[in-house]
């Protein structure tokens, strides 16, 4: 999915800064995971993670609409290596 189909599906509070952002769905998270071209690994790897099972279990819920896990920290590390910006400025 191109960034700007992307950018159209996300709730715009889950850009927002710590203070007033809300978590991700698990679809968003995978959707922006797919904007990255990274794997589950490399994407482990560039947020300092020991594996790759979280970033798994951060878009793999029963149901994509079901809210992620991902911390702000990392949501925020997602969205700038998938070309987003930087969501805490």
């Amino acid at each position: 999915m191109a960034k700007e189909d992307v950018l159209k599906t996300l709730n715009p509070a889950c850009l927002k800064k710590a203070e007033e952002w809300e978590s991700p769905t698990c679809g968003e998270v995978r959707s922006v995971i797919g904007l990255t071209g990274m794997s589950g690994s490399q994407l482990a790897k560039r947020l300092g993670l020991k594996d790759s099972r979280n970033v798994r279990n951060w878009q793999m819920l029963k149901d994509s609409s079901s809210t992620s896990s991902i911390p702000y920290a990392a949501w925020a590390l997602l969205c700038y290596f998938a070309g987003l910006g930087l969501i805490f400025e």
